[in-house]
């Protein structure tokens, strides 16, 4: 596969990413390497990477606790105090080695100690091969919301190796899923149309989604890297979605959301606004929900969760003078940013859903 080029770094695949990687270590003098991982990838992929690397650079391991309850300025602080003990300056370099989370906060992490090192992401999970490690986001939540603290801060590079796929439980493959059926949402008919049925699906097949998945966002990033416009895009589905898998994360009597599971609801929800707001033809919603609908288990929220749901859309990022703006879609491939939304409307969306699901 041929790398993809970032507004500054590069996106690079498999073999000749790891060719890449060393070929930037070795023209670089960085002062020590810094591998962070959480204790899953710490067990199944930090191997893999650390074979890979040619070079006599110092190499030390940091790992963290996985799970989005820990994506917290706490555990930032944990990965700070570490870096200080080993003497990290910044002329080191970062590479962060696990999935979306390890690269979110990996990639705060490195943006903000001693005002920025160097960093580097090899995401081993579907999600963050196709959406989290892509695109210079980096951050961490406040409390149960999503991703409020953060900077944008593109690495040195991406590497993407599918084979760490094969590590990943079904479920968070799932979870990366959603990602992409969303690029397919918003920016391309003809890619939507591909993921709609993976019943015949090769491994060949799924490596070539994933670079055309990557492709759409980078895509997207390029012309709009600061999200003023156009990259808001990306947040389809994402704002019932996030304000449903903050609530989820610390009601037990909720089943906890991967956050892919979580934006599936948000698009099919978002999908039904759409036919109302923004004219998305009633046979294409149709089609979105039959995709989700079948990929994705059902949640049955009750009327006092819709609205805590509702109540906490006021924190999301793409709020402005105090309004809630979601993303809609017009078509499949087209999406449309900014549109305000009634709670009414809302409510009706998830009528709609516990009826049909």
């Amino acid at each position: 596969m041929q790398p993809i080029k970032a507004s500054s770094y590069e996106i690079v695949f498999n073999t000749s990413g790891y060719e890449a990687l060393n070929h930037l270590i070795q023209a670089s003098t960085y002062s020590k390497i810094v591998v962070i991982v959480d204790s899953n990838t710490h067990e199944h992929c930090l191997s893999v990477v650390l074979s890979a690397l040619g070079t006599s650079t110092a190499i030390e391991v940091i790992e963290i606790t996985p799970g989005e309850e820990n994506k917290t300025i706490q555990t930032c602080s944990g990965v700070w105090d570490a870096l200080a003990d080993l003497n990290a300056d910044r002329k080191g370099l970062v590479i962060n080695v696990g999935g979306g989370v390890v690269t979110d906060l990996g990639g705060f992490v490195a943006s903000t100690f001693k005002r920025g090192m160097d960093f580097i992401n090899i995401p081993t999970s579907l999600l963050a091969m196709v959406d989290a490690s892509v695109g210079g986001k980096t951050g961490v939540d406040l409390g149960n919301l999503k991703n409020l603290i953060g900077v944008i801060n593109n690495p040195q590079l991406v590497l993407i190796d599918t084979g760490f796929l094969a590590t990943l439980p079904k479920i968070e493959m799932r979870s990366g899923l959603a990602e992409m059926y969303k690029h397919g949402l918003i920016a391309s008919e003809v890619y939507w149309k591909q993921l709609s049925d993976l019943s015949t699906m090769t491994i060949e097949d799924l490596n070539t989604l994933i670079y055309d998945s990557i492709l759409i966002k980078n895509q997207v990033v390029l012309k709009d890297p600061t999200e003023q416009s156009i990259r808001k895009t990306l947040n389809y589905g994402h704002t019932l979605g996030h304000a449903i898998e903050s609530y989820c994360l610390p009601h037990t009597d909720l089943e906890t959301l991967l956050h892919g599971e979580a934006i599936a609801i948000g698009m099919i929800l978002e999908s039904y606004i759409s036919t109302k707001i923004t004219g998305l033809p009633q046979t294409q919603f149709d089609q979105i929900n039959n995709v989700l609908s079948e990929m994705y288990d059902a949640v049955d929220f009750s009327k006092n969760d819709i609205e805590h749901i509702i109540e906490l859309l006021k924190h999301d990022k793409k709020n402005a003078n105090g309004k809630v703006k979601f993303v809609l879609l017009e078509c499949i491939g087209k999406g449309i940013i900014d549109q305000e939304v009634p709670n009414e409307l809302i409510y009706e969306a998830f009528d709609f859903y516990a009826t049909t699901q």
